[in-house]
């Protein structure tokens, strides 16, 4: 049976082989007033790479209130599936059933979704777990970010981890406000690797300061990063900032922090 690689492998993986491939030019900022869908962490895909531009974003569980609410003011459906199967396929149908134009951005281009869509991206990927997709979304994000990946692994592998990082009982990421779309990223990783064993959270700054660090712990590890100074949030030693590279943006952030929480899972 093979052996089923860490997070933190997978991460140093997928930027490898992202760094050889030319992904598509999105050209997303043609549209209008797109309503954008997707479930877990294509969801937050959609908030990142629309984060600069007008747009209605839903998920699996809302899609269908969503599209009748705002029937009158969207123009294009853009839907965001790595598998371009499950919800993705009623989504189109329910979208072009009311006559509007739909994207895909998926990583199949054979898949049941890309079959019926108007027009489909397909990113590259690499086989992986089940719960990961690292190269998935990180190739979608890439391609709106335009970072290189080899910069990426370049900065991960200088990283040097704080004392007796594997000692500790729960970890907790404090990241910049305008990466705060990654939060919710790694609230979904906890979930799929960790479910009840661990307790792995993740704030903005912004969200720290409402009270999620009332309770404090010497073995709860905050993992904070960027040049914002953890002052407050976790015991004082218990405190580990994380530089960022200049000019560094959301594929940066993702691939950064699950590369920490696959050393966690480690």
């Amino acid at each position: 049976m093979e052996k089923i690689i860490n997070l933190n492998e997978g991460v140093l993986k997928a930027l490898k082989f992202l760094s050889d491939q030319k992904l598509p030019k999105l050209n997303l900022e043609k549209l209008r007033y797109p309503l954008v869908v997707g479930s877990g962490n294509a969801y937050n895909t959609a908030q990142i790479i629309f984060s600069n531009q007008k747009a209605v974003i839903a998920s699996e569980s809302n899609f269908k209130k969503v599209i009748k609410n705002y029937k009158n003011v969207i123009k294009e459906v853009v839907v965001i599936s790595a598998s371009g199967e499950k919800d993705s396929i009623w989504e189109i149908e329910l979208a072009k059933k009311n006559k509007f134009k739909t994207i895909l951005l998926t990583c199949e281009k054979n898949s049941s979704a890309s079959k019926i869509a108007d027009e489909v991206y397909v990113f590259p990927k690499i086989s992986e777990p089940y719960t990961y997709n690292i190269s998935t979304y990180l190739g979608m994000i890439l391609a709106y970010t335009k970072e290189k990946p080899e910069n990426i692994l370049s900065h991960i592998k200088k990283i040097k981890f704080f004392n007796n990082f594997n000692k500790f009982k729960s970890y907790s990421f404090v990241l910049p406000d305008e990466f705060t779309f990654i939060t919710q990223m790694l609230d979904i990783k906890k979930s799929e690797l960790f479910g009840p064993l661990l307790s792995v959270r993740a704030f903005s700054f912004g969200e720290a300061r409402h009270a999620k660090f009332v309770i404090r712990d010497k073995n709860e590890l905050v993992i904070t990063l960027g040049k914002e100074k953890n002052k407050y949030f976790g015991e004082e030693k218990s405190r580990w900032q994380v530089s960022l590279p200049d000019k560094a943006s959301f594929a940066t952030i993702m691939a950064l922090t699950y590369y920490i929480i696959g050393k966690i899972q480690e």
